[in-house]
């Protein structure tokens, strides 16, 4: 059925035969609008929509259709790329929800729409004004400023073009302060004249940028000499015949016939005249849209009908919904919304439309979704949703600031009119708010989808928007939305470099962490481990006291830098090769401080030797129990593609930190709205087949593993303590200045990096068997720590620390018990023979050892216990 017909009428014919209008262009023209009078000293008629969810009841999934074809054929017209770089503006109030289903079509760009609410505390990043609209000034409030200073395209979006002011108004102000080379202006219905779209084309010449047009149809309204007195005119006497009728309040309908030679000039029931102009840009709809498009789904119609019992009783049942809105989605794009934010949305619809529908009677057959003037978008979804879960027709509108006139008429788009009171406190005072085509509509219930600025006492006094409702539906149901205001956290600081923090070069890596040099935070390692084991605090809460190496244990390690800088030179190229080829071609490595962070520099390096790149590398805290730091996060997130991160560490165990990083990342999306970080770590060494992204699934001794802030860049392991770390601040970390002596941070790298010549060949051949290789994870490790843990008695696999790397931690900073060294294992192990016999830890050899060796700590430790059994032995 035509959308725009009631009774076979063209609902724009009254307004046609009695002033004179003409509607010429695209056959589709009459399906998407009619046309009404409004009361504005500008413009005589309105063009109304029947698509677009603002003035007329429409299926939702229609509404939303349309919007998001426009999307997807902008998408198309700008290619990937450009779509990458896009964001879209859309205007209040009207085509708030119809910009916010074009970017979801277009799917990789952030939305803004503009807004008449000033928000207090929100900087005004540009305005314009819409010369002909009921309420010409249109603010811009981005939460982000730099949302709209990129240079990537600008889609504008309105739902019908009249004589392309606003979009030049708009371009104008944001050219200024934001210049582009590209715009792109979508519409549901381009009405220009061919003098006013020649305007726009002389504009685009003039600032030198590139103006592309997306339109659902096209075509223009030819209007007669003296429209917009005889329409001023004609809306007086209409008004006047209304106000001596006796229709209920709110509502306009009934009105006097009309005069004689308004009679004479064709009457209501004649056909609109509509010519087949030539066609301009009209949208090619997929099938199954069309097919939408075309037919009349149950509740659906043009526009609504007096009611034929009357209205309804004013003690309806007003019922409230709790939606459980996301905390801190935005409630639409005033301040922005980007592609994460509808993730967000999305995963939560289906819950909240549920409880909208636990709230409607059983009975109902139909159903509308009323939203809220500029808050369009959520309620649209909101009804998309609902409409798949009921078996009632569901429609959707929203209400507005624009009075128009109201007639009976199958003829007239706007049939019936509510009036109440504004119930958001509006900046520029007090006003009467409109609900068209409700009354008289025979809905069994309304959902009225507010935002909580909006829910106010003249929302619910006797003369409010509810009230209003309740007349003429047997039930209400009030959802409120939390109308979001963004907050403004303090400013993240800059990552943290040498010289001024850690021995290596500025270029090398910056430390996403603060700095807490000057705090004293080593305890005993006894201490600690009984604070720990007792659970009175959490290892990442103090620091050990730094392991002092003896001359012996010095030279054990550059013995073994030396036996394995090819060995760890192959791993390194290997790997930085597999993340060059799987993950990005321009990674950011993020390496997991601290042992992850030379491994990161190593990689950087190998990079800038192999294929000249310049790789940014940065080093973030993550502690077991507590997460990844979020705010280190969100400062990737805002300098970089999420998508580009590689997380790097130095070897896995158990992979403890491998599901630790998982969970992290998947309760930052779902806190955040960011996506788009792949918790996969990228490793030198998997012995415990944890992760694919590995240089090497040997447990071998990496050196920087046997000392600790001396070849780490001076930098203590990261700590967490709420009373050192707040909301808005990196985790924190020492810088051990005093330990430059005897630093080696440098040297360790210098002797893996001078051996890239040498493995050049051998990493490309071990590079191609890695890529061709199933490198599936089987978690062989965490079964072995499982497996041991029961084994040894000790029922808890934090104090099982398998592979050379974790034992030599065990024996630097913990209370060990003993070490488990796999049978005829070499010089892997001298430096952990040569710490567990300083510390008086028996090794033991173990036959079929999966690891080279585990370290397992004291499981019953006390301060004085040394025995196997846990217990006080006399000193």
């Amino acid at each position: 059925m035509n959308k725009a017909v009631n009774d076979g009428v063209w609902s724009g014919s009254w307004v046609a035969e009695r002033l004179g209008v003409e509607l010429l262009g695209d056959p589709e023209l009459t399906n998407l609008l009619g046309l009404a009078l409004r009361r504005n000293p500008k413009r005589a008629h309105l063009l109304v929509s029947n698509v677009l969810g603002k003035h007329v009841p429409q299926s939702p999934s229609i509404v939303y259709g349309y919007g998001f074809t426009l999307g997807r054929r902008v998408r198309e017209l700008l290619g990937t790329e450009e779509s990458a770089r896009a964001v879209v503006l859309g205007y209040a109030e009207t085509a708030t929800g119809l910009g916010h289903a074009v970017a979801d079509g277009i799917a990789v760009a952030p939305y803004l729409h503009s807004t008449r609410r000033p928000v207090p505390g929100v900087a005004t990043a540009g305005g314009f004004e819409e010369s002909h609209s009921h309420a010409t000034s249109h603010l811009l409030l981005p939460e982000n400023p730099e949302l709209l200073s990129g240079d990537g395209p600008l889609v504008l979006v309105d739902d019908e073009f009249s004589t392309g002011n606003t979009v030049l108004n708009t371009i104008r102000d944001l050219h200024e302060r934001y210049p582009r080379d590209r715009y792109v202006v979508v519409a549901l219905v381009d009405m220009r004249s061919a003098a006013d779209a020649g305007r726009l084309d002389e504009f685009a010449a003039e600032i030198g940028a590139r103006v592309d047009l997306v339109a659902a149809a096209s075509g223009t309204v030819r209007l007669p000499a003296g429209v917009l007195e005889k329409g001023q005119e004609l809306v007086a006497r209409y008004e006047a015949g209304s106000q001596s009728s006796a229709a209920p309040s709110g509502l306009v309908a009934q009105f006097p016939a009309p005069l004689k030679d308004e009679d004479e000039s064709g009457g209501a029931g004649a056909g609109g005249s509509s010519s087949a102009a030539p066609s301009g840009l009209v949208a090619q709809f997929p099938a199954p849209l069309k097919a939408d498009l075309d037919a009349d789904p149950p509740g659906a119609r043009g526009t609504a009908r007096p009611a034929p019992t009357g209205p309804h009783p004013t003690h309806n049942r007003i019922t409230r919904v709790e939606l459980r809105w996301p905390r801190d989605l935005p409630d639409g794009g005033r301040h922005g919304f980007t592609p994460q934010h509808r993730i967000r949305l999305e995963r939560a619809l289906p819950a909240m439309a549920a409880r909208l529908a636990e709230a409607l009677p059983q009975d109902a057959h139909r159903v509308h979704i009323l939203g809220f003037e500029e808050l369009m978008y959520a309620p649209l979804r909101l009804a998309r949703e609902l409409e798949q879960v009921v078996d009632a027709g569901v429609t959707y509108s929203t209400t507005t600031r624009s009075p128009v006139l109201a007639v009976d008429d199958p003829g007239y788009a706007i049939r019936t009119r509510l009036t109440f009171p504004a119930h958001d406190t509006p900046a520029d005072g007090p006003g009467d708010r409109y609900a068209y085509n409700i009354a008289g509509a025979g809905f069994d219930a309304v959902v009225a989808v507010i935002d909580d600025t909006a829910d106010t006492p003249e929302l619910h006094a006797p003369d409010g928007l509810l009230a209003r409702l309740a007349e003429h539906t047997p039930h209400v149901v009030l959802a409120v939305v939390p109308s979001y205001v963004p907050e403004r956290p303090p400013m993240l600081p800059d990552p943290l470099r040498g010289p001024a923090f850690s021995s290596y070069a500025p270029e090398e890596v910056g430390w996403l962490l603060q700095d807490l040099s000057d705090v004293t935070l080593e305890a005993p390692t006894e201490e600690r481990e009984e604070a720990i084991q007792s659970g009175g605090a959490h290892y990442a809460e103090s620091l050990p006291v730094e392991y002092q190496p003896s001359e012996q244990y010095q030279q054990l390690f550059h013995t073994a830098l030396d036996e394995a800088a090819d060995r760890l030179a192959l791993a390194v190229g290997a790997v930085t090769e597999l993340v060059l080829a799987e993950r990005s071609p321009h990674p950011v490595l993020v390496s997991l401080a601290r042992a992850g962070t030379p491994v990161g520099v190593l990689m950087r390096r190998w990079a800038q030797y192999r294929h000249g790149l310049d790789l940014p590398h940065y080093a973030v805290s993550i502690v077991r129990g507590r997460g990844i730091d979020a705010n280190a996060l969100r400062w990737l997130a805002a300098h970089h593609d999420p998508a580009d991160v590689v997380f790097v560490d130095g070897w896995t165990g158990k992979g403890a930190i491998t599901r630790e990083l998982t969970d992290a990342v998947r309760e930052f999306e779902e806190s955040d709205g960011i996506t788009g970080f792949d918790p996969e770590i990228a490793v030198l060494a998997d012995p415990g087949s944890c992760v694919k992204t590995y240089g090497t699934r040997e447990d071998f001794l990496i050196p920087s593993a046997c000392l600790n802030s001396t070849v780490s860049g001076l930098i203590s392991r990261t700590v967490l303590r709420s009373d050192l770390v707040g909301p808005h601040d990196f985790h924190g970390a020492k810088f051990y200045r005093e330990l430059a002596g005897a630093d080696v941070s440098v040297d360790f790298l210098d002797a893996v990096a001078a051996r890239f010549p040498e493995v050049s060949d051998a990493v490309t051949v071990l590079a191609k068997e890695l890529l061709a290789a199933d490198r599936t994870p089987t978690w062989e490790g965490w079964a072995a720590v499982e497996r041991i843990s029961e084994e040894y008695g000790i029922h808890d696999v934090n104090l099982v620390k398998p592979g050379v790397g974790e034992t030599t931690r065990v024996l630097l900073r913990r209370v060990p018990w003993k070490i488990l060294a796999r049978a005829g294992a070499g010089a892997d192990l001298d430096h952990v023979r040569l710490l567990a016999e300083q510390r008086g830890v028996p090794v033991e050899e173990v036959a079929e050892l999966p690891y080279t060796c585990v370290g397992l700590i004291h499981p019953k430790y006390t301060r004085g216990a040394t025995g196997a059994d846990g217990k006080a032995v006399a000193v």
